[in-house]
C-alpha cells in the first residue's frame, strides 16, 4: 500500500448556507504554498457497566482539531480566515471580527505517485499567531501556522470526504473537479 509523502493544493471554501435540506460552497479558493496539515478527530467515550463489566462503551464525536501550515499568509487570506478586512493594503483586524464558516480541501501525494484528495466539510480558524525573528548569520524563515475546529454538516452529519486517486472505485469525474467545487456526496447507483 501507498504511504503518504507530501501535501499540496490547500484550498477553502466559504459556507454560504447550511441547513436541514442542503449545504451550499462558495467556489475553492487556493491558499498558500503548503507545507504540513495535521487533522486530528476528538471523540469522547464511556464505559457502560453491569454485572461488575464493561456492557458497552458509547461513543460521541466531538470534532476535528486541525493545524495548518502555510509557507506564508498573504493579508487577504487573513483577513478571509479571520473574518477581518483588508483596506488600501492595511490589514485591519477587530475585536468584533467573526471568522466565516468553511470547508478546507487539499490533496496529498503517495508513494506511486498518486494523490490522496481530502475536504472538512464544515469548520472555522482560530486568530493566526505571529512569530518574528531578528535577523541573524543563518537567515531563519518563518512560516504560517493556522488552528481551526471543524465539525459535521447539519444537514447530513457529513464532516469530511476523501478520497485515493488509485482506487479502483473512485470516479474520475470527482477527482477531476475536486478543487473547482467542494464534492456532493456521491450516490450510489443499483
Amino acid at each position: 500500500m501507498a504511504r503518504q509523502i507530501g501535501l499540496r493544493d490547500i484550498h477553502i471554501a466559504m459556507v454560504t448556507s447550511d441547513d436541514s435540506t442542503e449545504t451550499v460552497y462558495a467556489t475553492p479558493v487556493k491558499l498558500e504554498r503548503a507545507i504540513s496539515a495535521k487533522i486530528s478527530p476528538k471523540s469522547n467515550s464511556d464505559n457502560i457497566y453491569s454485572d461488575d463489566s464493561v456492557e458497552d462503551i458509547i461513543t460521541a464525536f466531538e470534532g476535528v482539531d486541525v493545524e495548518i501550515e502555510v509557507n506564508q499568509l498573504a493579508l487577504e487570506t487573513r483577513a478571509r480566515l479571520q473574518g477581518a478586512k483588508v483596506v488600501k493594503g492595511v490589514l485591519i483586524e477587530n475585536k468584533d471580527d467573526i471568522a466565516p464558516t468553511l470547508a478546507l480541501g487539499f490533496k496529498s501525494k503517495k508513494s506511486n505517485k498518486k494523490y490522496r484528495y481530502v475536504w472538512l466539510l464544515k469548520g472555522k480558524f482560530e486568530l493566526t499567531a505571529d512569530e518574528y525573528d531578528t535577523e541573524a548569520e543563518k537567515p531563519k524563515a518563518q512560516s504560517a501556522k493556522l488552528k481551526g475546529k471543524f465539525y459535521p454538516r447539519e444537514h447530513d452529519g457529513n464532516y469530511r470526504f476523501i478520497a485515493d486517486e488509485d482506487s479502483i472505485a473512485v470516479d474520475a469525474t470527482i477527482i477531476s473537479s475536486w478543487f473547482t467545487a467542494v464534492p456532493d456526496e456521491p450516490v450510489t447507483t443499483p
